[in-house]
């Protein structure tokens, strides 16, 4: 009898010659990376075009992916930035009011490979208990694999560390922001009239880190991740703000710490989020860890150690800020309820202050959004009477 399963489309090969067959969407070809995994029920959109994927192809954990489509509105960036995306099945029907487009519609236009019918729950062991692994994934509708070629292009990727991805992802020259946060049911509107003046240095920036800035009376202006002390100075910002970004923080550290401690230097305030967390951490003093298997999804438990409370949050990062070696001076704020590993610090008696995860992606759904209002109110007070 002949079978009645459907000929296999697509094919993620592990480094360790761990193959995975199922049905591909989206372009064709091969694509290397690292895969991670996103524990995130909602936001696959975002994720794919969150900046900071980089050089990664993305696990979906939560099987509904595709069933809203997606829509102009929700990129976080002007195109994809994940290589693609792995998910347990095959992309439905979109079925939302919201819909543009189709999921595999949109891959397709954008340059990025996925792959349906795998065991999602398998693979994400294997990614907690061995790390992330060095990958290629590959779409051929006529089903015709060169297994040893993929095998050794997933041993050929270089990996993420020492790698500097901000310069690949940040914007060529420097724009101004003013589209606030999303609101019912108006949607996106433009902030008016003056603000506190922010530069905000984009080593990867998501557009709802810039509005939730413009929300919190902000006038953004963005500037490229190589921007030197000398021209985020000439703006003469109220303060600096350090954006979420891929990649090795060390690598990105040898152009943006000695621009931060200029920064640093003149008593600005700072807040930073993600990658840009670690660049501050690395400008005062501590280093930065690759993790095992990083972390990513929308449902982190997080205590602010200030306060004892604890926030849902939303988290894209595969290195971490050692805060074993955090300088005298420098306070650890926040922790993972996860592993304990460090999602933010303060400089002591200093409008200066970080997190690792994610406030705008609102996963609590409102829990961090102060983070933003603590950045507006340094501002006003260092502000002249």
């Amino acid at each position: 009898m002949p079978s009645s399963q459907p000929k296999p489309t697509a094919c993620l090969a592990l480094a360790d010659g761990t193959l995975f067959y199922g049905q591909g969407f989206g372009a064709e070809g091969i694509r290397t990376a690292e895969l991670c995994f996103n524990t995130a029920m909602t936001g696959y959109q975002e994720i794919m075009t969150d900046p900071s994927y980089a050089g990664q192809v993305v696990t979906f954990t939560f099987p509904h992916v595709g069933n809203v489509g997606v829509n102009p509105e929700d990129d976080e960036t002007a195109d994809p930035v994940a290589e693609g995306m792995v998910v347990k099945w095959d992309p439905t029907e979109p079925s939302n009011w919201r819909a543009a487009e189709q999921l595999q519609d949109w891959l397709a236009r954008r340059g990025r490979v996925g792959i349906g019918g795998l065991d999602t729950r398998r693979l994400t062991r294997a990614i907690r208990q061995q790390g992330a692994p060095h990958v290629a994934l590959a779409h051929d509708p006529e089903g015709n694999f060169d297994l040893e070629a993929l095998i050794a292009a997933a041993r050929g990727f270089s990996g993420l560390e020492g790698l500097d991805l901000a310069k690949d992802v940040t914007c060529a020259q420097s724009y101004r922001w003013d589209e606030m946060r999303w609101a019912w049911p108006e949607g996106f509107t433009k902030r008016e009239g003056p603000g506190h003046k922010v530069v905000a240095i984009d080593y990867g920036a998501k557009r709802n880190i810039l509005r939730c800035l413009a929300s919190a009376g902000c006038d953004v202006t963005v500037l490229p991740a190589t921007a030197t002390a000398e021209e985020v100075l000439a703006h003469g910002p109220d303060g600096v703000f350090l954006s979420n970004g891929p990649g090795d923080p060390a690598a990105t550290g040898a152009y943006a710490v000695p621009m931060i401690r200029e920064v640093l230097a003149k008593e600005i305030p700072v807040f930073g989020i993600c990658l840009g967390h670690q660049m501050l951490a690395l400008a005062l003093g501590a280093r930065t860890i690759k993790m095992n298997h990083g972390h990513h999804g929308a449902n982190h438990p997080v205590k602010d150690l200030t306060t004892g409370k604890v926030e849902i949050t939303s988290m894209n990062h595969g290195f971490t800020v050692d805060s074993q070696t955090l300088p005298e001076g420098v306070s650890e704020t926040h922790v993972s309820l996860f592993d304990g590993s460090n999602c933010g610090i303060a400089v002591d008696g200093k409008p200066v202050f970080s997190v690792q995860y994610h406030p705008e992606a609102s996963p609590g759904p409102q829990d961090s959004f102060y983070l933003f209002e603590r950045f507006a109110a340094a501002m006003k007070e260092r502000a002249p009477a």
